[in-house]
């Protein structure tokens, strides 16, 4: 269990802009995205939809999650958590898709960095795949079984 809160946490922490479709649920598929260039990604973000290793998480365990992001720094908490993830985040958009490296500096993850791309979809929305292993970046929006990727659609609050 407390791993699975630690992921949840590492995925949301990442603060990486990740979209969920207009009725909320994740698409494993790659979509072709609008990004508007005045996209900020401070603000708090509460993710929509969430498939890890295979696996949708369900709403009630979304609902407890909030990614907070302020310039290049996160903050991810969960509701009923005495503890939240702190960190920095770097973004290459010289490459697609666009990659995001997570460096968690407090917290359940302290010490750890996560790989991901994300996609804006537009100012409120976004997606991010994470490959919370850290070896590599993920390839494509997508979290298969038997994997540590961890794809999250985020909505802007």
């Amino acid at each position: 269990m407390q791993y699975y809160c630690s992921i949840t946490l590492i995925l949301c922490l990442l603060s990486i802009q990740t979209f969920a479709d207009d009725d909320g649920k994740v698409s494993q598929a790659n979509q072709n995205s609008n990004e508007n260039a005045e996209f900020q990604f401070d603000g708090v973000w509460k993710p929509k939809g969430a498939i890890l290793s295979g696996v949708f998480l369900p709403p009630a365990v979304l609902e407890t999650i909030t990614l907070t992001i302020e310039k290049k720094k996160y903050e991810v908490t969960v509701k009923g958590e005495d503890h939240s993830d702190k960190g920095t985040f770097t973004l290459d958009e010289t490459v697609t898709p666009k990659r995001m490296t997570i460096k968690s500096e407090s917290g359940p993850n302290k010490g750890k960095t996560f790989l991901a791309i994300y996609e804006i979809k537009n100012a409120n929305a976004m997606r991010v795949c994470y490959d919370l292993s850290g070896k590599a970046f993920p390839k494509e929006f997508k979290a298969p079984k038997d994997t540590e990727l961890y794809l999250v659609g985020y909505r802007r609050q």
